[in-house]
């Protein structure tokens, strides 16, 4: 195995990094965005760079200095990363927000962030702080980087905050752009220490309150110097950016694209758009949540099912196929989790041969179709990142199979984030991958999330994940409390997180302590595991598993409509009205039944695991409501809105 080095010519923060790459690739592209036709229009590092300073000058004018705090409230765009990197070259911070937050979070975070200036999307996102300005006194200067219609124009004008448009901003700091300014600058870059805070990311609220993380330039300079490690990416190669570009994993991306001298396009997870878009830019690299990768997935499975006749039973062959292929493979070149010790020689002789056996078709199936489906995301993605939840088994085979290596990752807000992540080389299915070089880990026995004991537990022991390292956060803002909370008394950080350390120093996620339901009858039971494994059904869109101090579990299912309406009509049944067909008992038994097949002992569950009802909805989760920005499901909210759906699960009788 390569040794995991740590780079140490990178620069000590984020402005002097963009700052070293213009100067050694002033010519490759930095980044490529839609205009209003559609179509990419695409920047160097150089004309990038010029805007970046440009307008740092124009947001010094504004008074924005070394230590302040500035809402960036906005999805991904050119715009953005602009604006990120002006703050970052005057060591201020950004307070990052996404277009789909509530008006009472952006306010919450805004007033509590302490932010003077703030950039804006669009009037639609600056409408939600003028609905109840009183709330965010200290904000005086929106920058937005649409421009309003008239009519919005005269709105905000009846406000207490004054709107710039970004274009113009951008000019009137070109008009201060020279030498001399340039110089100023750079110099200023030289001052900014890796301990100053270089964004303020408050956590998605799937559990409340956000609170906002510090992360310093250091911490993401600690990331950024091991991961050639992990990813061996070159000058000029496409990153697609698709996913919230304020929550931390894809900010991330942002700095890592920087540091290999590569190239960000932007598109949206929608999987028709993002399919033309990768067509188009063929990008060598993506990361996206379980979700997106699932969805893309169960795209190609529809389009193979209405295609149907001797080309559907190739498809699902070849499938099958390389399945096993991947399998096999797995087994013989030794990429098991080694929770307890194996023999790497008997692993390799039992997959050797069925490997070699399987190899002729799996190249066939290769060239008949897999190339194919790989064609459809550009045909340079060899290697795409899965991170921000559990990823599913079968759509971890599914991408094995077509031989495209999803690599999935973990970490948190709070540990800048990675803090472990599939080794590309040797890739084990079932773990979240490698420890990063500086993080501490130790796993400590816990019981319905509370530590019971002070001795970490040895690999192969399930119990809480603590780190401790470069990369953690430097507190909570304005939350000493919070912060002492989360750490314990040797300065590791509480994730919150039930896992297991494997002996080849890998981790695999086994639960969330707080998601934790505890049964009438006292056993624990993860949700996540029972959830990922019925979403692995075409059948089932989204599951969330209830029964705190219950009898027994039940199960909120949103079923796909697509594969219901399939199975009612062959049944002779009406399927006009969807909601209606939810509730028929053939329809309801089908599912259920189906329900029942996964989670079973036969299947490796626990009896106590067993569902005993389930409760149907009929609309899919929507991100905002019952969906953070990474698409997790915020269990206290859906536990709100279907309040009485659950209650009905557990009455007797």
């Amino acid at each position: 195995m390569a040794k995991q080095g740590y780079d140490t010519t990178i620069p000590p923060n984020l402005a002097l990094l963009f700052k070293d790459r213009v100067e050694k690739y002033p010519d490759i592209i930095c980044h490529a965005d839609k205009d209003e036709k559609g179509e990419y229009q695409y920047f160097t590092y150089s004309q990038v760079y010029k805007k970046v300073l440009s307008m740092a000058l124009a947001l010094k004018q504004l008074g924005v200095h070394r230590g302040s705090n500035v809402a960036l409230i906005s999805d991904n765009r050119k715009e953005w990363l602009v604006s990120d990197l002006a703050l970052q070259s005057l060591g201020a911070a950004d307070v990052p927000r996404g277009c789909d937050s509530m008006g009472n979070e952006i306010r919450f975070i805004i007033s509590f962030a302490d932010c003077e200036v703030g950039f804006f999307e669009n009037a639609r996102q600056l409408q939600k702080v003028l609905d109840k300005a009183d709330e965010t006194p200290l904000l005086k200067t929106a920058i937005l980087f649409d421009k309003p219609t008239e009519k919005e124009s005269e709105e905000i004008k009846k406000g207490p905050i004054k709107a710039l448009l970004f274009d113009d901003l951008l000019e009137q700091g070109a008009q201060l752009y020279n030498d001399t300014t340039k110089k100023e600058l750079e110099d200023g870059m030289k001052e900014i220490s890796g301990d100053d805070v270089a964004t303020l990311i408050f956590t998605s609220g799937t559990t409340g309150t956000p609170k906002g993380a510090m992360i310093t330039h250091s911490n993401f300079i600690s990331e950024l110097a091991v991961i050639s490690y992990y990813l061996p990416c070159k000058p000029g190669e496409y990153w697609m950016s698709v996913l919230p570009v304020w929550h931390i994993f894809e900010r991330l991306i942002q700095y890592v694209s920087i540091y290999f001298s590569a190239s960000l396009a932007y598109s949206k997870p929608i999987g028709s758009l993002l399919l033309k878009d990768m067509a188009v830019i063929k990008p060598h690299w993506m990361c996206g949540v379980p979700r997106l990768w699932q969805a893309l997935a169960t795209g190609v499975n529809k389009a193979m099912n209405k295609t149907g006749g001797v080309v559907l039973k190739l498809y699902k062959f070849f499938v099958a196929v390389g399945k096993k292929y991947a399998y096999f493979k797995v087994r013989t070149f030794g990429n098991i989790c080694q929770f307890k010790r194996r023999s790497r020689v008997l692993d390799a002789v039992t997959g050797f041969i069925p490997m070699i056996l399987l190899w002729p078709f799996h190249k066939l199936g290769d060239i008949l179709v897999f190339k194919k489906i790989r064609a459809k995301f550009g045909g340079r993605l060899n290697i795409a990142i899965s991170g921000g939840g559990a990823l599913q088994k079968d759509t971890d085979d599914w991408y094995r199979a077509l031989g495209l290596n999803l690599l999935e990752g973990y970490g948190l807000t709070e540990t800048s984030p990675v803090i472990s992540f599939r080794d590309y080389r040797h890739p084990r299915p079932g773990c979240v991958g490698l420890i990063f070089p500086g993080w501490e880990i130790k796993i400590m026995e816990e019981k319905n999330g509370v530590v019971t004991s002070d001795k970490p537990l040895p690999p192969g022991k399930q119990g809480m994940i603590y780190v401790r390292g470069p990369q953690l956060m430097k507190g909570y803002y304005k939350r000493p409390d919070l912060t002492e909370k989360a750490l314990d008394s040797e300065g590791y950080f509480n994730t919150g997180d039930i896992g297991i350390m494997t002996l080849d120093n890998e981790i695999k996620i086994t639960g969330r302590a707080k998601d934790t339901i505890v049964l009438l009858g006292g056993e624990n039971v993860e949700p996540a595991v029972l959830e990922s494994a019925l979403c692995g059904d075409p059948l089932i869109e989204s599951a969330m598993i209830v029964g705190q101090d219950k009898r027994a579990l039940g199960a909120l299912i949103v079923p796909s409509k697509e594969v219901v309406e399939e199975y009612a009509k062959a049944e002779g049944l009406d399927v006009s009205d969807y909601p209606a067909l939810l509730k028929n008992e053939k329809v309801h038994t089908y599912i259920y039944d189906k329900v029942s097949s996964i989670i079973n002992p036969a299947n490796g569950f626990r009896s106590c695991e067993r569902i005993g009802k389930i409760g149907l909805i009929s609309e899919s989760f929507k991100i905002g409501v019952e969906l953070s920005a990474k698409q997790e499901m915020m269990r206290y909210k859906i536990s709100e809105e279907y309040a009485d759906l659950i209650a009905s699960l557990f009455v007797e009788g």
